[in-house]
């Protein structure tokens, strides 16, 4: 290890993780030595994520450095014209993003590959929409969206604007492995912008993702915006600019934002963790809402690619909708008011099945990919037509993309629309709540949950077991079939197969005889499941909401607890 700690700290650009690797060495800290250097951070479908700081095993200048270097290569190495298309690059307000960004921007024109860099922080979305505006060859964004402020992160999209996904990922990740061995190249941003291989995005380009939305048809429904009132966060991130200026343009000038929360912040001063899925997170909007009694209090996460909302209930309270119920709503919505054409829809395999009901009552196309939106977009542009076109795709993480300006989640869009949902109700005379309700009578009540389970190291590998002894009931309610995703089959309890089109992945997924569903994951590197359940509650003609929302409760609480009991200790 002597060696690669030296050489490591002969080619370290950065003063600071210089002297913080020096350190350690000085003080013969072996373990902080061996977390850093035992292994490299993994390039994967979503690029690079980790804590700053010195060495491969942490996000650094140097990293950043290799990984843009074997990202040229394979993008030279796999489109004729990548140098001349080039690669758009944004960042957001963490403390080393910029630095991070310009040293991407140099490797790569280092290699003669043109630039387009923004000259400011920018939302996720805009990048995303970069990459097919610009007609780029890829697109980066130096972000670690909503982790804790000693994260950095390196997402890449690819030609098409959506996240890179396989072959792409392992090949690019073997380009930065020989990058990682071989002498850096000298240059600068500055030498890039002399020897124009370098353009700075300016106010024009974040005017045109602005105007695209705005010329959206299905972000044209302008129903008195102005008897909606809203409060928004940006969570110490860089939505608040463009999320203000759409909302302006779509008419509702009711919105109260929360300054504390407003400006750029890495360290994210006022929450503990900059996700407005955990407790306290949305702590600050809601109160801001409640100042004003402002109808909506909405949060994009500090990269702005996620929308979440928490809706004024009779009482003058505020409840947190789940990213199921927002995707739900959006779907529902858009549906209805998009052209006849655009109309497919899609969602994941753990967000809720009520998307797929209200597709089908619509007429529209539906579909279904394993987790995360890499897979959300590039299936969906593979399944689209001339006569089915996308329209709208959502994960239960607080994720969902309106229409085709970009293909990744886009928090700000989503938040466009839900304020221009909830204006049309206003019109009339109806609330979000009545819209939930109109859904749940038409489909059921559909609740779902999410639960991580630890369990004992000793035993054999989770997945193996399950597989062996399938269960023919969990908690009462029968099997009627099993999907399991890597051997890519659906099992009847009849012994009748069919075969599944989703790429493979280590998933089981259990269907019930009352509509009830349990997907499982088994992690591949830890003794631990990831579970999520759904269960669904018929409502009849006289039956109370309320009621119907306890039995369903009741109903998931019984099915997480005789599930987790019954599964291999």
């Amino acid at each position: 290890m002597n060696t690669e700690v030296s050489t490591w700290l002969a080619r370290d650009p950065d003063p600071v993780t210089r002297e913080e690797l020096q350190r350690l060495i000085d003080t013969n800290d072996r373990d902080a030595l061996e977390d850093r250097f035992s292994s490299r951070l993994a390039f994967g479908t979503a690029g690079l994520r980790g804590i700053v700081g010195a060495g491969p095993n942490r996000m650094n200048r140097l990293v950043i450095q290799e990984t843009a270097l074997g990202l040229g290569k394979y993008l030279l190495a796999t489109f004729s014209d990548a140098a001349s298309r080039g690669v758009v690059i944004g960042y957001d307000g963490r403390p080393d993003s910029s630095q991070f960004a310009r040293d991407a921007a140099a490797m790569l024109a280092s290699l003669g590959i043109k630039v387009y860099l923004t000259e400011k922080v920018a939302p996720t979305p805009l990048v995303a929409f970069g990459v097919r505006h610009l007609g780029t060859a890829a697109g980066i964004v130096v972000t670690a969206s909503h982790n804790p402020p000693a994260y950095n992160g390196f997402k890449v999209y690819w030609d098409n604007g959506a996240q890179i996904i396989p072959p792409h990922d392992s090949g690019i990740a073997a380009q930065i492995d020989i990058a990682a061995s071989e002498p850096l190249p000298v240059m600068s941003v500055e030498d890039a912008e002399h020897q124009g291989l370098l353009t700075w995005l300016n106010g024009d380009f974040y005017t045109e993702y602005r105007k695209t939305l705005n010329n959206s048809a299905i972000l044209s429904n302008h129903q008195q915006p102005e008897a909606v009132s809203l409060a928004y966060t940006a969570m110490h991130g860089v939505g608040a600019d463009m999320a203000e200026q759409l909302l302006a343009d779509a008419g509702f000038k009711n919105v109260y934002s929360v300054k504390a929360q407003r400006e750029p912040d890495g360290t994210f001063p006022t929450v503990n963790f900059p996700n407005p899925e955990e407790a306290g997170a949305m702590d600050m909007v809601i109160a801001e809402a409640k100042a004003h009694d402002a109808m909506l209090a909405c949060a994009n996460d500090p990269d702005a690619d996620r929308f979440a909302v928490a809706v004024r209930t009779e009482d003058g309270e505020y409840k947190m909708l789940t990213g199921d119920q927002v995707g739900v709503l959006l779907g529902h919505y858009l549906l209805t008011h998009a052209a006849p054409e655009q109309n497919l829809v899609g969602t994941t395999i753990v967000s809720s099945s009520l998307l797929k009901k209200v597709a089908e009552a619509a007429g529209a196309k539906y579909y279904q990919t394993l987790t995360g939106f890499k897979w959300l977009t590039n299936i969906a542009m593979q399944k689209q037509t001339g006569d089915n076109q996308f329209l709208f795709a959502y994960e239960e993480a607080l994720g969902y993309t309106v229409g085709q300006t970009v293909w990744d989640k886009d928090g700000l869009s989503a938040l466009v629309a839900f304020a221009q949902l909830t204006s049309e109700l206003q019109a009339q005379g109806k609330t979000i709540w009545n819209r939930l309700e109109d859904i749940y009578r038409e489909h059921g009540f559909y609740l779902n949950a999410q639960r991580s389970i630890a369990l004992d190291p000793s035993s054999p590998p989770v997945g193996d077991s399950l597989r062996t002894t399938p269960p023919e009931a969990i908690a009462g309610r029968a099997v009627v079939c099993i999907d399991d995703l890597k051997t890519s089959q659906r099992q009847y309890a009849d012994g009748k197969v069919e075969a599944i089109d989703l790429p493979a992945s280590d998933v089981l997924i259990y269907w019930l005889d009352d509509d009830s569903r349990v997907v499982v994951r088994p992690s591949g590197t830890e003794p631990k499941l990831k579970c999520y359940y759904e269960v669904v509650e018929p409502i009849g003609h006289e039956d109370c909401l309320k009621h119907v929302q306890q039995r369903a409760a009741e109903a998931m609480d019984d099915l997480i607890t005789k599930h987790q009991a019954s599964l291999p200790k």
